[in-house]
């Protein structure tokens, strides 16, 4: 516990001495130089000091602040070797004393039931802090400039390389990941896909449903484990039982929390404190099962408002998301006009662009009825903010049984994404094929000297629409 300091006025007349001796110590920390932290007469001076800087870009003298505030303050000889001494405890009185005004002034707001405003003047006292950073100098040393990026900020594999590649190697840490589709295209099921993804890579994992039971998604983990389907699973229960403590021995942890409708990102925080705080373990990725079912915290708003809403829940998710340094990875609704789409754009998000304009990946999942029997996916990239992968399509496949995602090595001709099925695209090629070779075979079979006929008849039969696909 740090130590409890008496800042007395005596160390605050010292704060402005240290501020008025040396202008450039002044410039460093004049972003969080406020006259209400100090006590009076010393706030007269600050706020003198403050007006005066503001107006004429530089700092008054002893005399001016004498006969503007009636103070008398004298300058300090050499500083120079006590800068930091002044940057440090200047820096912690200005958060203390913020701290100290938040907690008087909440007392009101919570007469009033603000409990947004609560957190957001408590969370803004906290934060209060110089800029100590002047920023990374480019040519330096790009190795270690390139390896400190590769190792701290990198990656996570998604556990599908064809999406990963797309993505430059995964998805980064303090990143928004958001999978959009429409209702049964498969949200939760990429959700739980990647949570045990991550699980099984030694990561810990937190995957928080706001829709399904702890239950039911966790049988639809069983299933993807042991590789089998969830009827067979309570008739095989000894046999799921030992494969799933078989492979969560080699594998990091997976927790299945289920939260209800409105929530809001303080819900997820204080549960992931109190399974920090049980387990002794931090959570390297979040799965929120969906995005649309979550509340903000700082503004009351009205679940019809789904553009307002869904712009605070997605900024506030991924200012938590860079506070935590976390995967973060959540699902939304396709609006009603992409039922009859096949390809996405930022239209056919529920909730409009709002939520596009913050997140960091925005993932498309198409599958059509034919698609879904043949047990398979496509992702859209509709938006990627560290690579460029946007208007990409990735092809999946889908185990019915297992309910396993895994990648497919099928080629976008191949899924039946078209107004055509492909089936029909078949059997379009099919009767090409045997109108050539039958072409061939009449021309072969045509007798010496009546080939000009023969020729004649068939040039007239093709000028006519013989096909119903002539029509298309």
């Amino acid at each position: 516990m740090s130590e409890v300091k008496n800042y007395s006025a005596d160390m605050q007349k010292l704060f402005v001495q240290f501020m008025l001796t040396d202008p450039q110590l002044f410039t460093r920390i004049m972003g969080i130089v406020d006259e209400r932290h100090f006590d009076r007469p010393i706030r007269d001076i600050v706020k003198f000091l403050i007006g005066y800087s503001n107006q004429y870009q530089q700092l008054p003298s002893v005399e001016q602040i004498k006969a503007e505030t009636g103070q008398v303050i004298e300058l300090l000889d050499s500083i120079e070797q006590h800068s930091d001494w002044f940057i440090d405890e200047f820096e912690t009185f200005s958060r203390h004393k913020a701290i100290e005004r938040a907690i008087v002034n909440s007392a009101d707001l919570l007469e009033e039931g603000k409990y947004g405003e609560v957190e957001t003047t408590i969370k803004d006292a906290v934060q209060i802090g110089l800029t100590r950073s002047l920023g990374t100098d480019y040519f330096e040393d790009p190795r270690k400039r390139l390896e400190h990026l590769k190792e701290n900020n990198g990656q996570v594999t998604t556990g599908w390389k064809d999406l990963d590649d797309k993505l430059y190697g995964g998805i980064n840490r303090g990143e928004v990941t958001i999978f959009a589709g429409g209702s049964g295209s498969g949200k939760s099921l990429f959700m739980q896909n990647m949570s045990l993804n991550w699980a099984q890579m030694g990561m810990n994992v937190a995957y928080i449903t706001l829709e399904l039971s702890e239950e039911l998604s966790a049988m639809r983990i069983d299933a993807m484990v042991t590789d089998r389907s969830t009827r067979r699973i309570f008739k095989e229960l000894d046999d799921v039982e030992l494969q799933v403590r078989t492979v969560g021995k080699k594998s990091g942890m997976l927790r299945i929390k289920y939260m209800p409708s409105g929530s809001t990102v303080n819900d997820v925080r204080s549960y992931l404190k109190e399974l920090q705080i049980v387990t002794g373990k931090i959570v390297d990725c979040i799965c929120i099962d969906y995005l649309d079912l979550i509340m903000p915290i700082t503004k009351k708003v009205s679940p019809g408002d789904l553009f307002i809403k869904d712009k605070y829940v997605t900024e506030e998710m991924r200012n938590f998301s860079m506070e935590t340094q976390t995967i973060f990875v959540t699902a939304s609704q396709l609006n009603r006009s992409a039922v009859e789409e096949i390809e996405f754009d930022h239209s056919h998000i529920a909730g409009g662009i709002s939520k596009i304009q913050t997140a960091d990946n925005v993932i498309g999942i198409f599958t059509s009825n034919a698609m879904r029997e043949r047990g398979q996916y496509q992702l859209q990239l509709l938006k990627t903010r560290s690579s460029s992968g946007v208007g990409s399509k990735i092809n999946l496949v889908f185990d019915r049984d297992s309910l396993k995602i895994s990648d497919s090595d099928l080629d976008d001709d191949d899924l039946a994404v078209g107004t055509q099925d492909s089936q029909t695209s078949k059997v379009i090629d099919s009767l090409k094929r045997k109108t050539i070779l039958a072409d061939t075979i009449e021309d072969s079979a045509i007798p010496p000297g009546k080939t000009d006929a023969a020729k004649a008849l068939r040039a007239m039969a093709k000028s006519k629409k013989a096909s119903p696909f002539d029509d298309n």
